[in-house]
């Protein structure tokens, strides 16, 4: 059995180390918040990572199949929703809840 003190000792040691590591991104970007690329990048990306993900979801969408039609009508909805109620939560769970839905009644295989 270890003795005491190398346990208080490690356990110490391992509680400043996560602390550390859990601070080290705050402290780190906290010069970078006055940044005008910083700034930049949080006015746009969040409009370019939709766009990957719409890309990358949709790239292999056999249109031609009626498989196809669920993953379409639920990004209708998800847009639909989200440009009238400008909720991003509202409209993504709204867009999951149709695509499960119909993926897995209607279009089920």
């Amino acid at each position: 059995m270890p003795d005491t003190r190398y346990l208080i000792a490690a356990v110490a040691v391992s509680a400043a180390i996560t602390w550390a590591l859990r601070a080290l991104p705050f402290t780190a970007l906290a010069p970078l918040r006055a940044s005008r690329t910083v700034h930049y990048l949080s006015a746009r990306m969040p409009a370019g990572v939709m766009v990957i993900l719409f890309v990358y979801c949709l790239r292999d969408l056999p249109v031609t199949h009626a498989r196809a039609l669920a993953p379409l009508v639920a990004l209708t909805v998800t847009v639909g929703l989200h440009l009238w109620r400008r909720n991003a939560l509202l409209s993504i769970l709204a867009g999951t809840t149709v695509h499960v839905a119909l993926a897995s009644t209607l279009f089920a295989h």
